[in-house]
């Protein structure tokens, strides 16, 4: 048995899974969602974005409740998505479309935007003069696979479908949870779940951040080092597989 014991804090449904996979591994954890969807309400805007899917030659969908969301509203607006030129960072999103039959591409190695643009196939997509990119996503987030995609050329557009909420809890509850279970290791999966997790932490901040922290790529372990985090463990993925290479190669710290 791992002595790590992990607070896990994806959306319900992800964090559960999650927690499945490391038992099997033989790591224990414990469920705190820090991130909750919230779909939005569709405007006329976001309808003619769906419909203008079949012009872009690339259509780039960011996560899982993004790619599920989406496909509910292509369903209900008897839209016909494009099957090919469907990209994702990561292979979990990929498998949510290609279950609509649609075609897609990720990065075999790493899941994360640096990850993404440098996937050849995107390359050869947006490389016609004037290629169209659609970016299905949350509300608000990372701009860098728009700016950068705009560097090489392409017309980017977004297709916003939910929002990321910090689910309400008790004052105090992070830091008793991880008292009262003897948690050792943190999990954030993003940018996002890092800035809910000191939020929820709020004056016992300084103490959770000397436990190890586990993030998905450089820019959130330099977003946890400049936050105050003593112990960051970059996974360079986001996947479980990713996060048990990393929690296997570390040490715990003694108890």
């Amino acid at each position: 048995m791992s002595p790590w014991r992990l607070l896990l804090t994806r959306p319900e449904e992800d964090c559960a899974a999650l927690a499945q996979s490391l038992e099997v591994a033989g790591v224990a954890s414990s469920c705190l969602p820090l991130l909750a969807i919230e779909p939005v309400q569709l405007g006329a805007e976001h309808h003619q974005r769906l419909a203008a899917l079949a012009q872009c030659q690339a259509m780039i969908v960011v996560s899982k409740p993004a790619a599920r969301l989406l496909l509910e509203h292509l369903q209900q607006a008897g839209v016909q998505p494009p099957t090919t030129g469907w990209f994702t960072v990561g292979e979990a999103t990929a498998a949510v479309l290609r279950s609509a039959a649609l075609k897609v591409s990720c990065p075999a190695q790493g899941d994360d935007s640096e990850a993404l643009l440098a996937l050849p196939a995107l390359r050869q997509a947006i490389a016609p003069a004037g290629a169209r990119v659609m970016i299905v996503r949350g509300v608000g987030g990372r701009e860098l696979l728009a700016e950068r995609l705009a560097e090489q050329g392409a017309s980017v557009d977004y297709l916003e479908l939910y929002r990321r909420c910090l689910p309400a809890y008790p004052a105090g509850m992070l830091m008793h949870r991880i008292q009262a279970e003897r948690l050792n290791g943190l999990v954030v999966s993003s940018g996002q779940g890092l800035e809910h997790l000191q939020q929820l932490a709020a004056a016992d901040w300084p103490r959770v951040a000397r436990l190890p922290l586990f993030v998905p790529s450089p820019r959130v372990a330099e977003q946890a080092r400049a936050a105050g985090a003593q112990q960051v463990v970059d996974c360079r993925g986001a996947s479980a597989a990713a996060l048990l290479a990393a929690v296997q190669r570390s040490a715990a710290p003694a108890s």
